[in-house]
Order: C-alpha cells, then structure tokens, then sequence
C-alpha cells in the first residue's frame, strides 16, 4: 500500500511544501488532513514562487490529484481566492477534491476567533485569527457546518441557528459585539454551493480505491508535530492533529495502509506565536537566520522566531509519528558560521533532561545544552549529491541524523524546485 505521510517535524515552516512539491511528480495523490488557512506552504517553480495557504502543494503537478480531506476546515472565500489565482496563473485547479465532511469556517466563527484573543490579552494563544479554533469546536461539540450542508437550506438554517443560539448570547452579553443574524449567514454560505459542488466528493471512498489500485498517494500535514493539539507544546498549540495520527482520521484511511512516514526538518528551528522555545534567539544570530532564512510567515506575514537546531524535539517527534525519514531543510542558511550549536539536551532545576519533558512548567523552564559542531563557508546550493557538499556541512548531517533516531533521505540546499540532495528515494 504506496502511501506516504509527509509532516513537520518542528513548529511548522520547515519546508513542507517543497518536499510534497519534490514528489508531487512521483504520487497520484496529495491529501491535506487537517488544519485551514491558518497553515501555508511556499513552494518555488524555476522563477515562478507559489503561496498556497489551504491548497494541497500537489496541486501543482501535472497529473497528481490534490484532495482536501474531512479533517480540514474550509474557508470557502479563501479556497474560491486561491483557486482563482491559479487559474490566473496558468495553473489547472480542476482536479481538486473536496470531502463533503470537511467542516465550513463561517463568518462568525472568524469573529468569535478575533475577539476572544483580544479580550484574552496578555494570556492570548497567538491564533491567526482565522477562526479555526472556532471551527474545530463547533465540530466537537456537534454543532459545526460542513460542506454537504450547503446542498440542503434547511439543515443549514437549523445548524446555524444551533450555533448561534449560544454565540449570540456570548458576543452580545461577554463581548458586547452586536448579534449576528441567522439568515445573513445563511445567505453568505448558499453563494459558495454551486461554486464548490464541482470539486466535493467522497474523498473517503476515492482515497481508498486508489490504494487498492496500488496508487501513491501522499498525506500532507499542515503546521507541525509540536503544534499538535494532544501532543504539541499545549496550549500555545493549533487545533487539529498534524501529527502522522492525524493523517488516518483526517482522511479516513487505516493506518496499516501507511507505509512511510516523512518528517520535515528545518536545519534550524523556528516558531511563530506564543510559547515556549528553549533554543530561541535575540541577538545578531537570530536576525541573521531570519533575513537569511526569509523568515516570515507565508499565511500571517508574521517574523518567525529563530533559535539553532533543537534534537530533544527532533527526537520527540520521530517518536510520536514513528518517522521513518527525514527531509532535512535550509541547509544553506547555515552557511557562514564558524561554529553551528545544537541543542542536544536541556537542564532544567540544575538537571540534564535529553527528552522533552511532559510537564508545561518544565518545558517552559527549560535551558539548552549546546554541542557546538564546526561550521563552513562554501556555498552549497549547486550541491547535487551529498560528497558534493564541504565535509563540515557533511558531518553537520550526519550529526543531526545520529541525534534525531532517523535517516535523513534529502537535504534542501536552496529554495527552488531542484535545490535538493536526494540520499534515498520516498517512493
């Protein structure tokens, strides 16, 4: 059963896009799973730079099948937007499948995301302000709209009414923001119908005849294995599960079908939003892999927060997903340094820690231990093979790979489509 789990490995942007991109011409299929238009994957075609926020990165290989699975959540404005946009572009966007059991992020679920963070203050999670938490929610707690209601007025009317039965009550009495109308919404929704009716499916079914039939297909997770809402750096956290568990519910394929799972590695590490981060940096180090890094948030435009490679969460995450390879990336903004520390354990109350403590305190208290690794200066983005690279850069590698407990199997050495080592093929 040729199917792959692609997903970040750290905080998210490591670079997910342009390994689902390196493969897109080898799979049938690439399946978002879970998350919204809160995650984005930049992907680089010769000269031509992609954005995509909600799309599946597969979508823009020529004869690869992209699929938004039940486990995402829709915004169906931004999904028609960049969907246009590509079509402006040249780009064939008519293959797209939607599952009809992916959940809809309606106007007032956006709302209720904005104002929550502004009254939470000084104790806000740092959301996109998109209204996936909202969206998520409203799914768990059963009164969430999904694609297929938009195919019958009267369950869509009765769901949003159940909705706002109780989001009225919130915003007008705790937000003092005016109540929002059942019949607007509705209205707003019922446009989307016809223009979405032709890419939703039953994308369960569609997904599993497809392994049947020996097909590749690729399951792409959005943001990353510590912003995982069970197993993530809680609650400075997103609100689905892009772990490689995720993959099976988000999509509705068993998990004795899975037969590799890819975690994406930043040769670095960086987060955006609130939270704990043990390795971050504030002085020129981290300035300098942020400009050199292009380290801005492809959805939110936000600087990420920079810090030198962290193994402890290396580890963590090939335990949690059961990685069985690493696409290690950004390689060559490490170009330039003397000396690259890394972070192979923590202390925290004076003790030596070398796996990521369960405890939210200790976590938050946690120092780094640095092993410092010689650096180089040659430039690698002409690399085309791993001898190809100056031996520091090697041994950098192979350290990494040692202390992560997985094999790295390609190395990102620039941003474009074929800046990439291959060491062992995914599929």
């Amino acid at each position: 059963m040729p199917a792959l789990v692609l997903l970040g490995a750290q905080w998210g942007d490591e670079g997910k896009g342009k390994a689902t991109d390196l493969l897109g011409g080898s799979v049938d299929y690439v399946v978002r799973y879970q998350g919204g238009n809160n995650a984005g994957h930049t992907v680089v075609v010769g000269d031509q730079k992609y954005a995509l926020h909600l799309l599946p990165s597969g979508i823009l290989s020529p004869g690869c099948t992209p699929v938004i699975g039940n486990g995402v959540v829709v915004d169906p404005s931004v999904l028609l937007s960049e969907l246009s946009g590509l079509n402006e572009r040249g780009v064939d966007t008519s293959k797209l499948l939607i599952s009809g059991n992916a959940h809809i992020i309606t106007p007032y679920n956006v709302t209720v995301d904005k104002v929550t963070e502004r009254f939470l203050g000084k104790r806000k999670i740092g959301t996109t302000g998109r209204g996936i938490g909202p969206t998520y929610a409203d799914k768990i707690n059963r009164v969430g709209i999904r694609v297929q209601d938009l195919y019958d007025e009267s369950i869509l009317t009765q769901k949003v009414e159940a909705a706002l039965d109780v989001k009225n009550q919130i915003l007008t009495k705790l937000y003092n923001r005016r109540a929002i109308a059942v019949d607007q919404v509705v209205e707003e929704l019922l446009v989307y119908a016809d223009k979405l009716a032709p890419y939703v499916a039953d994308t369960v079914l569609v997904l599993n005849q497809a392994l049947e039939q020996d097909k590749v297909v690729l399951f792409e997770g959005g943001q990353g294995t510590l912003l995982d809402i069970d197993h993530g750096t809680y609650p400075f956290v997103t609100s689905s599960n892009p772990t490689a568990g995720g993959a099976c519910t988000g999509a509705g394929v068993g998990p004795t079908k899975i037969s590799r799972v890819i975690g994406i590695l930043k040769a670095y590490t960086t987060r955006v939003g609130a939270g704990p981060f043990p390795t971050e940096l504030f002085d020129e180090d981290g300035e300098a892999l942020r400009r050199i890094g292009g380290e801005k948030g492809v959805t939110t435009g936000r600087d990420r927060r920079c810090g030198w490679f962290d193994a402890v969460i290396a580890r963590y995450a090939t335990r949690v997903n059961g990685l069985t390879d690493f696409f290690l990336t950004k390689l060559d903004v490490l170009t330039g340094w003397e000396q690259i520390p890394v972070c192979v354990a923590y202390e925290i109350d004076g003790e030596r820690v070398e796996e990521l403590p369960y405890s939210q305190s200790d976590f938050h208290h946690a120092k780094p231990v640095y092993e410092m690794l010689p650096g180089w200066s040659e430039d690698i983005s002409k690399a085309k093979s791993f001898s190809d690279l100056p031996k520091n850069a090697q041994d950098y590698v192979k350290a990494l790979e040692e202390m992560s407990g997985a094999p790295i199997s390609a190395i990102g050495v620039g941003p474009g489509r074929n800046e990439t080592i291959e060491i062992n093929s995914f599929v």
